[in-house]
């Protein structure tokens, strides 16, 4: 945000072209930072597109340095929701980010229906002088659109860890070589927070950041946790709940999810159980695999 707001890769390409200029250089650069002013941030209106982990980062630290924060985020989930400071309002639609918004920072995941979501007619309703920042995915954006609100000033500047052929050297377009993880911890780290996903899964059923699950946790309760990955159509998680109900189960917590046409469910119950109840389950038409915890 600071380098787009105060023009500084601007103020630093300038800074080059005196290179050779001598003793004149100091009064050369009183002389021509005029033309590189921006506006401080404090004060002005940041929307996060997506309150993920990162995006409650980004909207925390937004507000500790004064900016007033709203939120985009129509799946945000609990956990990530008990993160977010109590001062960032949510907005509901697209349109009262672009209306509200000095800058805009997304990060949302790329699917096909957030392909291209600031698109040409969200552009048109941008406030004046409006920033975007993505560091999400280059196709969230339509190239096109946001080069042509940036040659009519419709926007200010938009800045993307995704050169493409098309943006590079575009007006008002800064281009970063996808840094965004390129740090010397950066592989380690996200090594060990694969590994322990991986075994809050195995161990307790729960499911962080899968590319083709839906996301689903929640805290061990009960004797016993039943994990069901099947189809998302209609009555079954009520299918699931009658076999249990026969067999004299009390379902003690319950979380279920979907991501397109895959659900899971989960349950915890208050007494083990076992006879053919795990058979009857995996019977149920559209249940791809049933596994226990205990």
């Amino acid at each position: 945000m600071s380098i787009a707001a105060r023009n500084i890769s601007d103020g630093i390409e300038w800074a080059k072209t005196l290179k050779g200029k001598g003793a004149d250089v100091p009064a050369l650069v009183e002389k021509g930072k005029a033309q590189f002013v921006g506006p401080e941030l404090k004060g002005k209106t940041i929307a996060v597109l997506g309150l993920g982990a990162i995006g409650v980062m980004v909207a925390n630290n937004a507000y500790a340095v004064g900016m007033k924060v709203i939120g985009y985020d129509p799946f945000i989930s609990v956990e990530h929701a008990w993160g977010l400071s109590r001062a960032i309002e949510r907005v509901y639609t697209l349109e009262e980010v672009m209306k509200q918004s000095d800058y805009i920072s997304i990060h949302i995941p790329l699917m096909d229906k957030t392909r291209g979501m600031l698109n040409e007619a969200l552009l048109k309703l941008a406030k004046p002088n409006l920033i975007i920042l993505n560091f999400a995915r280059g196709e969230l954006v339509e190239t096109q659109a946001v080069l042509e609100a940036l040659a009519e000033k419709r926007i200010r500047k938009y800045v993307t860890d995704f050169p493409t052929e098309e943006l590079l050297g575009g007006e008002g377009v800064i281009c970063i070589p996808h840094l965004g993880a390129s740090t010397p911890e950066s592989e380690e780290n996200c090594a060990q927070m694969a590994a322990h996903q991986l075994r809050d899964y195995l161990e307790n059923g729960n499911i962080v950041n899968s590319v083709n699950l839906p996301s689903a946790s929640m805290p061990r309760s009960g004797a016993m946790r039943i994990a069901i990955i099947h189809k998302n159509k209609s009555n079954m998680v009520g299918q699931i709940a009658a076999v249990l109900a026969d067999k004299g189960a009390n379902i003690a917590n319950m979380v279920n999810s979907s991501r397109g046409e895959i659900a899971y469910t989960m349950l915890d119950l208050d007494d083990k159980t076992n006879g053919d109840v795990f058979q009857r389950l995996s019977d149920i038409d559209g249940v791809v695999r049933v596994t226990t915890f205990e």
